[in-house]
């Protein structure tokens, strides 16, 4: 009975991200400038109310006061870093770290005027603002899904922390349903925006061509050094957000529907509402080095699986 309860929760789940807020963004209209710097002023004087007051706790404190109208000023001159706090999770013995990635704007995809070996449907490139979010610091292991499902999908099992595999889209909507319902928190794919800006490194990104390095053999699993076969998770260097295997190893889902991109700048994106495919990305051990890149883009029904095919979660900030 309770597992039915857990699927049927993930039934009703909707299979896009929730909205994420951007730091600074007092005002809530998706920009951060002075005009919410004015709209931090006007509510700590009683002229003016938020829609979140949380939105207006600059530093993190708890208190909204004139020490955030300085936080905010300061983070709009490029003076304050604005962090989040990495959070273990534990579920049902098993313990796991989100990495918190900061809000962020990027220039999402690739051409072959920047890289040689873009694809068609990386372009075209654009910009892409996301809020604050978590996101997993390793693929999801074996040991945690089974600590979750009760069962092991995996074609490679020698080891509990390789990542799990052979996993569809809708499997991995029903273990975030479990797994949220387990430690009460809000678990979910990333978006492929969220995906790419972390695996680029987030605001710390020093451009890589692979996932933390240039160099693929420092980073990543793939076709020429896997030996054609899954590796446990965080053997290879992480990226600047100590992020570990976003290139090759295993590909990994994202939530949204695959489509081709556009030239208009975007706000938290979540993909269309409607598609036949999803996206995955990331490269994988028996894939080309040009296919671990953190802009390649592939895709898959959501009923399809494969050794190669896992999972990373991201969760909400919670407000």
């Amino acid at each position: 009975m309770k597992r039915f309860c857990y699927i049927l929760i993930s039934l009703l789940m909707p299979f896009t991200a929730s909205a994420t807020h951007i730091f600074g963004d007092v005002n809530n209209d998706e920009t951060v400038n002075v005009t919410d710097v004015v709209s931090l002023v006007n509510h700590i004087l009683g002229n003016g109310t938020l829609d979140n007051a949380t939105y207006g706790d600059i530093n993190g404190d708890g208190e909204v006061n004139v020490s955030d109208i300085v936080a905010l000023t300061n983070y709009i001159l490029g003076q304050y870093e604005h962090t989040l706090p990495d959070i273990e999770v534990t579920a049902n013995g098993v313990t796991f770290t989100m990495k918190g990635v900061a809000s962020g704007t990027f220039m999402m995809g690739a051409d072959s005027s920047t890289d040689p070996n873009a694809f068609s449907n990386e372009a075209p490139i654009h910009q892409v603002t996301v809020g604050d979010y978590y996101i997993a610091e390793t693929e999801v292991t074996q040991e945690l899904w089974k600590a979750v499902m009760g069962s092991n999908p995996s074609s490679f099992t020698e080891n509990d922390s390789l990542p799990v595999e052979t996993v569809t889209w809708d499997d991995c909507q029903t273990f975030v349903a479990t797994l949220s319902s387990l430690t009460g928190r809000s678990f979910r794919l990333p978006t492929e925006a969220e995906w790419e800006f972390a695996a680029r490194g987030g605001n710390k990104s020093n451009g890589f061509y692979y996932s933390g390095s240039n160099s693929i053999k420092d980073v990543c699993w793939f076709g020429n050094n896997s030996g054609s076969k899954t590796h446990k998770v965080a053997e290879k260097l992480p990226n600047e957000l100590g992020l570990y295997d976003m290139s090759g190893n295993v590909y990994e889902w994202c939530s949204d529907w695959y489509a081709r991109y556009t030239a208009d700048k975007a706000v938290n994106p979540t993909g269309p509402e409607t598609g036949e495919r999803r996206v995955r990305r990331g490269g994988s051990f028996d894939g080309w080095n040009i296919y671990c890149r953190s802009t390649r883009r592939l895709y898959a029904f959501p009923t399809h699986k494969d050794d190669y095919l896992g999972l990373r979660l991201a969760m909400d900030i919670e407000q």
